[in-house]
């Protein structure tokens, strides 16, 4: 087995679907909201109490999520984990939160492929 594939676990690969359909997704309304000149912020605010609504539950999770990104990276020894944070400010923390827990399940998996010799 190839030293690159190894380390995918169905765990994994599930986590890096949901992150594709997550960038997908998203960048499929941003365009729409581009093409459209839509003022992004103001329709997440200004579209009534259910949006508003989800804008804060997401919000609140996306906080959690990115506080969780960085403290777990660091306890595992993943580089970088600050990385996934920034980028979701570029694309989308439905994309990087799967994509961070993808590379997590590979680092844990490689990890233990390492001290168990396999």
């Amino acid at each position: 087995m190839s030293e690159l594939r190894r380390h995918w676990t169905p765990t994994a690969v599930l986590y890096l679907v949901l992150s594709v359909a997550g960038l997908v997704g998203t960048w499929t309304f941003n365009a729409l909201a581009i093409v459209q000149m839509r003022d992004f912020l103001g329709d997440l605010v200004a579209s009534g109490p259910a949006v508003s609504s989800i804008t804060v539950d997401l919000l609140v999770v996306a906080v959690a999520g990115s506080v969780f990104v960085i403290v777990e990276a660091r306890r595992i020894g993943m580089r970088f984990g600050w990385l996934y944070v920034v980028l979701s400010g570029l694309t989308a923390f439905a994309f990087t939160f799967p994509l961070f827990l993808a590379m997590r399940q590979r680092h844990l998996t490689a990890r233990r492929a390492a001290t168990t010799g396999a």
